[in-house]
């Protein structure tokens, strides 16, 4: 199968960031996994559940035609999915780069000879932000 990667996300309200990391992220491997993190795994994270519904979220994310697989993210633990996946590559916005979380995620990966490849992270568009947005808050 050549080299599977890996690209989980919330993936709320679909942007030009989403898509970025998507598009880079399936022209680095032969075969594509894109993960959309479940409702109650984003509302335990960020404080609030996502906009949209995570079954129309996955519907979107495969309808782009960039991935070859969509799985349901249980679980925001990125090592606790690779064990479920096998995945060669794991791709995350360079937000992660450098973190505390952005380390461990590495050398755990390392460990199993998987790997972290990190792309220019969109800062001019959120998900966060456009909700923010839509409630009057930003």
């Amino acid at each position: 199968m050549g080299v599977i990667g890996y690209a989980p996300g919330v993936y709320d309200m679909f942007h030009i960031g989403h898509l970025n990391i998507l598009r880079r992220a399936s022209e680095h491997c032969d075969y594509l996994i894109a993960g959309v993190v479940e409702d109650d795994v984003v509302a335990k994270i960020k404080g609030q559940p996502p906009v949209v519904p995570h079954d129309e979220r996955m519907e979107v994310v495969r309808a782009i035609g960039l991935v070859d697989d969509v799985v349901s993210v249980w679980s925001s633990d990125k090592f606790e999915m690779w064990k479920q996946l096998r995945y060669d590559v794991l791709f995350k916005g360079d937000d992660w780069k450098g973190t505390e979380k952005g380390i461990r995620l590495e050398r755990l990966l390392g460990e199993v000879g998987a790997g972290v490849h990190y792309f220019p992270y969109t800062a001019s568009t959120s998900s966060t932000d456009l909700r923010r947005l839509l409630e009057g808050t930003l």
